[in-house]
């Protein structure tokens, strides 16, 4: 495996923006190239040691599901590849930083509206439900524990948030009013039918995808597109089906490892406040984080 990435350094081409874990990269006034460094981001603090080999997962999963359900594949909505090597667009001497880890993708107006699908309650999802049996205004039935199935896979927006906050989660009405109705109930029927789509397919791998965020944006047209990263385990909660049981936390194919450590981490000998500095996150627990990466890539796309 290539040595990790934690940061970027293309000067052939103008930055645009750092996220949690993509640079992206001005090519044209008409594409961008996203690169998914090896960072990882927890309680939206980004850790000082990157996951060796992660960003490259994430990119090989994101193209994997882009082709299974874009117009390749099932067709449920037009996606932003432009179908051009991200090697071409940089130097010789910068391609190594880009191979394997980056997407060329069209230039899309974003929307701001995180369109989250959960199948299951959990996260902040069972938090809220605890308090008043709905979530993002979707009421449930009562008696769901931790991790239960919902009767159907529910449809609970969030709003976006400046790097280093938190999303907000709404409601749809909120979503009508931010976006329009129109454009509001495509996004959320379209997720609907991907997250339908993606759990069939996973579970066929023993797989149990809790729940996931889509992301849209328009293009010069108008045309809604599917954008950003898709069903990775920085996008989604991912569960391995045999040890799933309702009530628990089951464990995740994601950083959920690198969280359960920092709730325990001690900064001047007091708990970690979630702001940065992030503690230094010991190499065994970095390794174990790889590892899951690595594993839920490995069951999705095996034969």
């Amino acid at each position: 495996m290539s040595a990790a990435l934690h940061t970027s350094m293309l000067s052939s081409l103008p930055l645009l923006a750092r996220g949690k874990v993509r640079d992206n990269y001005a090519v044209g006034d008409d594409r961008i190239l996203m690169v998914a460094s090896d960072r990882l981001s927890a309680f939206d603090v980004i850790m000082g040691e990157p996951i060796p080999g992660k960003g490259v997962l994430l990119t090989q999963m994101a193209l994997f599901w882009f082709d299974k359900l874009g117009p390749k594949g099932l067709a449920i909505c037009p996606i932003h590849l432009t179908g051009q090597a991200p090697e071409s667009v940089v130097t010789p001497a910068e391609a190594p930083q880009v191979a394997g880890r980056s997407m060329l993708v069209k230039r899309l107006k974003p929307l701001p509206v995180e369109a989250v699908v959960r199948g299951y309650l959990a996260g902040s999802g069972w938090k809220e439900y605890q308090q008043n049996q709905a979530v993002c205004g979707v009421a449930l039935p009562p008696g769901l524990q931790n991790a239960s199935k919902l009767p159907a896979p529910i449809y609970t927006p969030a709003a976006k948030a400046a790097v280093g906050e938190h999303d907000e989660n709404i409601t749809f009405e909120q979503t009508v009013a931010m976006i329009g109705a129109d454009l509001a109930t495509r996004i959320r029927d379209i997720s609907l039918r991907l997250y339908q789509a993606a759990s069939e397919f996973a579970a066929t791998k023993g797989i149990i995808i809790a729940d996931t965020k889509f992301e849209f944006g328009l293009d010069a047209d108008g045309t809604l597109t599917l954008m950003d990263e898709v069903l990775t385990p920085d996008s989604s909660r991912f569960w391995p089906a045999e040890s799933y049981q309702a009530g628990t936390n089951p464990p995740s194919y994601d950083k959920q490892f690198v969280r359960d450590w920092l709730e325990q981490a001690l900064v001047d000998g007091k708990p970690w406040s979630k702001t940065p500095p992030a503690p230094r996150v010991p190499d065994a627990v970095i390794a174990r984080t790889a590892a899951k990466y690595q594993e839920a890539w490995q069951r999705l796309s095996a034969p």
